[in-house]
């Protein structure tokens, strides 16, 4: 199989049209997951077609609604700056690095390898915008316009660990397996659902789904609203301004 044909022939299913040298930056972190991975024992996948599918294109899938998302929120060419939190490998925070060089993007991991690998991505593929650090998130003092995760914690633990590090007007995104019906049940009150998304990736038979989530006291729950949209209007005069949350669910998920 050639993975490089492979990624190309998934881009313009995930509504991806890439330069070639984000294509090949793209190929040459992949042979870094696989050449690290036999030390640093990255990831539990070892085949690099099984890579690319579940770790590549699975992250790829969250750029183009990310990009919606920070258009609707930007002013044009503003800079934002993106938190990935138990970043692991990178995903997906290296490969938004990589599409997407107008973010400033941060992978924080506890697990000194894991960080120092991400730095090493970052001069390696020349990737200005990358920077792996060695920390606990709840111990950040930056403040982020985009905080996510994949497969880190529960919601509530990664919305509550890292709510400090979410800027004013912020937004979290937070891959899942599977549709996590119980973790959003736990979620406090103040935080509510206002869109899903289900989102296909190429060669995987998973669904990944992007569900809104605004930071506010309402009266009632928010209504259906499309992601990228202009924030809704507080239902009563009594509401703060709201803090835009974006909750993304991968691989499995049923949610239509």
């Amino acid at each position: 199989m050639n993975l490089r044909s492979e990624l190309e022939r998934a881009l313009p299913a995930l509504g991806l049209a890439l330069i070639e040298a984000q294509v090949t930056a793209l190929m040459d972190y992949l042979g870094l997951i696989q050449k690290w991975t036999k030390v640093y024992n990255l990831t539990a996948v070892r085949d690099p077609a099984e890579m690319l599918t579940h770790h590549l294109l699975d992250s790829l899938a969250v750029i183009s609604p990310l990009r919606r998302q920070l258009d609707a929120m930007s002013a044009p060419g503003a800079k934002r700056r993106l938190l990935d939190v138990g970043s692991g490998a990178g995903l997906p925070g290296i490969v938004i690095a990589i599409c997407c060089p107008e973010i400033a993007v941060d992978c924080v991991d506890t697990v000194a390898k894991k960080a120092a690998f991400i730095q090493q991505v970052a001069v390696t593929l020349k990737l200005g915008n990358l920077r792996g650090v060695h920390a606990r998130v709840e111990n950040l003092k930056d403040k982020y316009d985009v905080v996510s995760s994949r497969a880190f914690a529960s919601l509530v633990d990664f919305t509550n660990w890292s709510s400090q590090a979410l800027a004013e007007q912020g937004i979290w995104m937070g891959m899942k397996g599977k549709h996590p019906a119980q973790e959003l049940a736990a979620l406090p009150a103040s935080v509510q659902v206002f869109h899903v998304e289900p989102l296909s990736v190429p060669s995987l038979d998973a669904e990944c789904c992007i569900g809104g989530r605004w930071d506010g006291l309402y009266s009632a729950p928010c209504p259906p609203h499309p992601l990228g949209a202009p924030p809704l209007p507080a239902q009563n005069t009594n509401c703060a301004p709201p803090v835009e949350t974006l909750l993304a669910c991968e691989q499995g998920d049923t949610l239509l």
